[in-house]
């Protein structure tokens, strides 16, 4: 097994995407101070799963995204992929390459991947874990690390010899498994005092559940009594109703005959003044006669008196003639 192939982007002075191969044997990278030969060494750690912002030379995880220069603008993630030849399957994985990709975006959201698939960082530190290569594995030695080594406590030397021996994978899974175990003696312990809880609580609630049972039974005694008081109140309330009904239509029959009358009334009515009309013109008639009648009674009156005097005078002609006759004889 062997690094294949490198690929930064984003990454620290990396603004492009940079790709590195690598053959099998011994590779040298060399250039001038500031070209980036560091920066190549952070970001195989950082991709392995480096978690310490000091050992990437940084003050925040962020500060391994590309900030950006006078003439290139800053990026807003960094994204570096690390290719192994795993042609004698040294990596617990079924396939001859693999490739470990690491993003960090400047919102500090963060993605792995293992051949393009989603994974957790938890997968990839097991995934190297007794191999020898890791953020903290000894393949890894930077400028001082060996004297730090050598000077480190027993127990600390003891744990570069492990991942050389192969043997910390195995030691890990140890640690996780007495963990888990333990785990799981308190959680006996916590079950116990759950069954013990749980065991009054069944005594307290088959003594609720004794109340339940007589709830429920004067709950459906009074149920039923509902429903009876409920259908009583139906029969009645359809009864009334059905009343109602009865006299609702003998109103509209009264309505239907008073209305007739009415109609009948208004025809007789109709009828009287239409014979009132007549006979007040037949009136108005005779008084026009009785007038005409009047008129001609006072003429004949006044005809009647003249004729009268006439008669008189007449008379006392005749009487004048008289005397004048026995005067002359």
């Amino acid at each position: 097994m062997y690094f294949k192939k490198l690929e930064l982007f984003g990454f620290k002075s990396f603004a492009e995407k940079t790709a590195l191969h690598f053959e099998p044997g011994i590779t040298a990278v060399v250039g001038p101070n500031g070209c980036g030969k560091s920066n190549v060494f952070d970001s195989i750690r950082w991709v392995l799963g480096e978690q310490s912002v000091k050992s990437l030379r940084g003050s925040k995880m962020e500060d391994v995204i590309f900030n950006g220069t006078e003439n290139i603008p800053a990026l807003g993630y960094a994204e570096v992929s690390l290719t192994f030849a795993n042609e004698n399957k040294a990596l617990p994985i079924d396939y001859d390459e693999v490739t470990v990709t690491r993003r960090l975006f400047r919102s500090g959201e963060s993605e792995y991947l293992i051949n393009k698939t989603q994974v957790r960082l938890k997968d990839i530190l097991e995934l190297f874990m007794g191999t020898g290569i890791g953020a903290e594995s000894y393949s890894l030695i930077e400028q001082g690390k060996i004297d730090l080594i050598l000077s480190s406590r027993p127990e600390d030397r003891r744990l570069v010899f492990d991942e050389a021996a192969g043997i910390s994978k195995y030691k890990s899974q140890k640690r996780e498994t007495t963990r888990k175990l333990e785990d799981t003696e308190q959680n006996l312990l916590r079950i116990n005092d759950i069954i013990l809880e749980v065991k009054r609580q069944i005594n307290s609630l088959e003594r609720q559940a004794a109340k339940a049972r007589r709830y429920k039974e004067v709950f459906e005694r009074l149920k039923s009594l509902e429903t009876q008081v409920s259908a009583l109140a139906l029969k009645q309330y359809q009864e009334k109703q059905d009343e109602l009904n009865q006299q609702l239509s003998r109103s509209i029959g009264l309505e239907s005959q008073t209305a007739q009358g009415i109609e009948q009334l208004c025809n007789e009515e109709s009828a009287q003044k239409d014979e009132l009309r007549q006979l007040e013109e037949k009136v108005s008639s005779v008084r026009a006669k009785i007038a005409e009648l009047e008129n001609t009674i006072s003429y004949d009156s006044q005809q009647l008196g003249f004729n009268h005097e006439r008669v008189e005078e007449a008379k006392k002609r005749i009487l004048a003639i008289d005397e004048q006759r026995k005067a002359l004889a």
